[in-house]
């Protein structure tokens, strides 16, 4: 990721950083690589988990461009400041392809930076997987070290696969603030889960090595912790699904304007092949928990493998499936790893976005 959510909400503007940037080389067998090739825009995050170890090697691209493929537009941008101009100059140029390489949070930021740029016409997209974690790459199924010359045979000869994202509006008074974007949405114990999982990352535990880690953490410290534990609080939460506004129902467990945790996505296919949304398998759908019982927590496995009793219904876990729906978050929440502030959001199915797949 490029940048903290509080500084993303508070700041969308910048300047152009196309010129003389990094780009590791590809590995990749370039003949495969059509004659008539598309352009292609790439937005390459040196920050990210596995690119850091390829800096030393990240000097091919000159004025933003690689000697070996000027059809490509290389930009490595500073900062979240840069990513509206080269997006800008890259729909000016008629990109056909953009690639993204990084992970989750690097996906989240580029794709929110685009909104305004492509709206609900978006070149076709590729991500080449360099986070720490790469749930989006886990439901596109590219390989794990796919390269730039892969993607560019891809886009010849692969598949497509199509997706929405999750967008994410502020709800304010007289304000038309700018929507973010992402594929993973969580509240509550979700967020306090995620930074754990920065730490399982500190000890070398990436990817859906690091969901397992941080879930089975979670899920020990609701069971024998106290009330005070962070993850046994929850949070004050509202939902009003679909067009109609229907408030999602409290269970009366707990605190009623409390909900332990909340989980949303668009994506079809989760790290470790969780099954959290019940009946529901495609759209936007969503999870909530009313209050961390120890019965409840008894039943996570069977919820996360798709398995519930139908009796967790009536004891305070909600499916829902909605195109769209409004939340109020008393505290922060976490989109693809990043945290945002909180307040009241208007929560859509995104564009749909067509991604290049081997």
């Amino acid at each position: 990721m490029f940048w903290s959510g509080r500084a993303f909400l508070a700041k969308r503007s910048g300047a152009m950083a196309l010129a003389n940037q990094n780009v590791p080389p590809s590995t990749a067998n370039l003949e495969d690589v059509p004659t008539t090739a598309p352009l292609v825009g790439v937005i390459y995050n040196r920050h990210s988990h596995h690119n850091l170890r390829n800096e030393g090697a990240a000097s091919r691209a000159v004025n933003g461009t690689l000697p070996d493929m000027p059809h490509v537009l290389v930009a490595q941008p500073a900062g979240s400041t840069d990513l509206p101009a080269i997006l800008t100059d890259f729909k000016a140029r008629g990109i056909e392809l953009l690639v993204i390489n990084g992970g989750d949070g690097t996906v989240r930021d580029v794709l929110t930076a685009g909104l305004p740029v492509w709206g609900d016409d978006w070149p076709a997209l590729a991500v080449l997987p360099r986070g720490k974690t790469n749930a989006l790459n886990v439901d596109l199924g590219a390989p794990a070290h796919w390269t730039l010359a892969g993607v560019l045979a891809a886009f010849g000869n692969g598949q497509r696969i199509r997706r929405r994202g999750i967008t994410m509006t502020p709800i304010f008074p007289d304000s038309r603030p700018a929507a973010l974007m992402g594929f993973i949405l969580g509240a509550g114990a979700f967020t306090a889960g995620i930074k754990a999982g920065q730490d399982a990352h500190r000890l070398g535990a990436f990817n859906s090595l690091a969901v397992g880690v941080t879930t089975a953490w979670g899920v020990a410290q609701a069971l024998f912790g106290t009330v005070r534990n962070r993850w046994r609080r929850g949070i004050g939460m509202e939902f009003l699904l679909g067009p109609e506004r229907e408030p999602l129902q409290h269970s009366g467990f707990g605190d009623p304007s409390k909900r332990w945790i909340m989980v949303a996505t668009t994506l079809n296919r989760l790290p470790v092949n969780m099954k959290l949304f019940g009946p529901y398998h495609d759209g936007l759908r969503m999870v909530v928990m009313d209050k961390a019982r120890r019965r409840l927590l008894a039943m996570i496995p069977a919820v996360v493998a798709g398995k519930a009793p139908a009796w967790v219904t009536r004891a305070g876990v909600h499916f829902a499936k909605a195109s769209e729906f409004e939340v109020t978050l008393d505290d922060e929440f976490i989109l693809d790893g990043e945290t945002f502030p909180a307040g009241r959001y208007h929560v859509a199915e995104g564009p749909e976005l067509c991604f290049v797949v081997p």
